[in-house]
């Protein structure tokens, strides 16, 4: 009997407190987790299950919910009945593969969200370096950042996004002002083989051929810090620039759509693993939640 759709215990579990308490707080306070654990695990369970089980903000019940949660409500009993004091689970361990920038500049920020929501599971992150297309072997799931074809494993794209120059404010002040495309003529353009500037070129018509001299980088992060450094321009994805521009040492260059037209990178971030992982709960439910802060 196949259990993919079965869905994590813990998720049963909140949902029986949701439905009977009828309050995010109280819920989270019996089950000792935070509300937007609660929230995040009623959410989990009603995708996986592609029910809406809760109708209005006061948490009372559809039709569907009220019939799932009899069918809840009498597999815990059942399991209730059966003895656990002499054999007490320990914590899930799920093993993680991240590229380091899609690492830092995504998930590390958001982290603490899923740690608070599935305190059960216990967390190994690895990093994998895209070019060598070196990966943890023992890695549960594995984020990779690519074309998408990737032989003997399974994977869902897990984000497309959109490349824009950005360099120091105080490059800008001393080399621009940056108006039209053209105005990157002859300037310090950083490099790397993750991100071809062929692709930012061939959307705005310029004939140019890829650099071939300046600063190269095998890491998008060490080239922000290297443009927050002021050693030129760099074409960096907007969600892994993030961290930059919210801090300041990196801006987007220009304000005319001839800088801010979304210019879509050829690669994307996917998340692989070998058939059969997502049959182990704690593996779908970071999965989930991966896709949820990516969308």
């Amino acid at each position: 009997m196949s259990t993919a759709r079965i869905p994590p215990i813990q998720c049963l579990l909140t949902f029986e407190a949701l439905a009977r308490l009828r309050s995010v707080t109280q819920a989270s306070e019996e089950l000792c987790v935070t509300p937007s654990a609660v929230s995040h695990r009623v959410r989990q369970l009603e995708q996986i299950i592609g029910t809406k089980l809760f109708g209005r903000a006061d948490f009372s019940l559809t039709t569907e919910g009220s019939e799932y949660l009899a069918h809840v409500r009498e597999g815990l009993s059942t399991l209730q009945k059966f003895p656990t004091s002499s054999a007490v689970p320990g914590k899930r361990k799920l093993r993680l593969a991240l590229t380091p920038t899609f690492a830092r500049s995504v998930v590390i920020p958001r982290l603490r969200e899923f740690t608070e929501a599935y305190p059960e599971i216990d967390l190994t992150m690895q990093v994998s370096i895209p070019l060598l297309d070196v990966v943890a072997e023992d890695a549960d799931l594995t984020v990779r950042f690519g074309a998408g074809r990737y032989a003997d494993l399974e994977y869902v794209c897990l984000s497309k996004d959109v490349v824009t120059p950005m360099a120091s404010p105080a490059f800008v002040r001393e080399h621009g002002p940056f108006e039209t495309a053209h105005d990157l003529a002859n300037q310090a353009l950083l490099r790397s083989p993750l991100e071809p500037w062929r692709t930012w070129f061939a959307a705005h018509h310029l004939d140019w051929p890829e650099p071939v001299d300046g600063s190269q980088f095998n890491d998008i992060g060490l080239m922000c810090d290297a443009a927050a450094a002021g050693m030129g321009i760099a074409l960096v994805r907007l969600k892994l620039g993030a961290p930059w521009l919210e801090n300041g040492s990196l801006v987007r260059l220009g304000s005319s759509p001839t800088f801010t037209d979304n210019v879509v990178s050829p690669h994307a971030h996917y998340l692989c693993w070998r058939t059969g992982m997502m049959d182990r709960w704690e593996c779908a439910a970071f999965a989930e939640w991966l896709k949820q802060v990516l969308a």
